[in-house]
């Protein structure tokens, strides 16, 4: 069996499974990853600005990867560049607090 796409261990308390990923196929599966949770979350997650950075970044890493075929990395290089263009569209910095919605309640100054 090839060791790239079989688990490599199984963890009884949660069933989770862990794979053994080139360094490269990591990152890509990660990238899809961002890129499913971003069209998933709605436009009111507060997470979104940083799922947008994280993808700029990682498409960035992709696209100077050794391991990458030229022309993927002038794909991705391309697909970075349109996700960057979002982030600096959308104001979506990733601020640390979440902006409140009208929905928050706010929290009282003191307890009783």
């Amino acid at each position: 069996m090839d060791a790239h796409h079989h688990p490599l261990a199984q963890d009884d308390a949660t069933g989770d499974e862990e794979y053994l990923l080139p360094s490269v196929d990591a990152l890509m599966a990660g990238t899809f990853a961002l890129m499913t949770g971003y069209a998933q979350a709605g436009a009111e997650c507060p997470n979104r600005g940083l799922i947008v950075k994280k993808l700029v970044s990682n498409l960035f890493f992709l696209a100077n990867h050794p391991e990458v075929a030229p022309p993927m990395r002038c794909m991705l290089g391309n697909l970075r560049t349109r996700w960057q263009i979002l982030l600096e569209e959308t104001g979506a910095h990733g601020s640390r607090e979440p902006v409140p919605t009208a929905l928050w309640h706010t929290a009282p100054g003191a307890l009783q």
